[in-house]
């Protein structure tokens, strides 16, 4: 993400008092995923959206998406804490891991066919790891991955040609600026 100056924070004020902040920018595009509402020192606006880029493209090339990650994470607690002598641990695990034996584990089964087009290392991973989900949850995990991987896997691509052809999901925005501190 980028540093970025926010209504409200001391970033924002400091930057304010240095006649730093951009003022034809669309408050919409303040979240730090986009391109810098200031002026940098060292890195143009421009840049600074080259290289965002660049690094989430490098993270998910080398990490996968960020859904294996959350599963692979929800997996690792239920394994530590299953067995954890307090009930409301071991129930909280258990509540949260009921995602990753169904739906999530569907899902982990079509991004798995997907990256070996793409990524034959990611795939083995995302492969490994929903072998493991199903030895924790062999009935529920392998049926909703064979039922409902293949109908993901499916709206998944016909998606990608959605958007391929410009089809977008961007909300209006809207604006309260009644809360924020005055920068000025």
């Amino acid at each position: 993400m980028l540093y970025t100056p926010v209504p409200g924070t001391p970033l924002y004020k400091e930057m304010a008092e240095q006649g730093r902040l951009l003022t034809d920018i669309d408050p919409a595009d303040i979240h730090g995923q986009f391109k810098f509402n200031f002026r940098h020192a060292a890195i143009s606006r421009e840049e600074s959206k080259r290289f965002l880029d660049w690094a989430f493209w490098r993270d998910f090339e080398s990490n996968g998406p960020s859904l294996y990650r959350m599963c692979q994470t929800m997996l690792l607690g239920w394994q530590r804490y299953k067995d954890y002598p307090d009930p409301r641990v071991r129930e909280r695990f258990a509540r949260e891991v009921k995602k990753l034996s169904s739906a999530y584990n569907a899902a982990l089964w079509a991004m798995e066919k997907e990256f070996k087009k793409v990524n034959q290392g990611v795939s083995q991973r995302i492969h490994k790891l929903r072998r493991e989900v199903e030895k924790e949850f062999p009935v529920v995990a392998r049926f909703t991955a064979a039922s409902l991987g293949p109908v993901l896997l499916w709206s998944t691509r016909r998606e990608d040609r959605r958007l391929a052809k410009g089809r977008t999901y961007e909300p209006p925005t809207f604006l309260e600026r009644r809360n924020w501190v005055s920068a000025t």
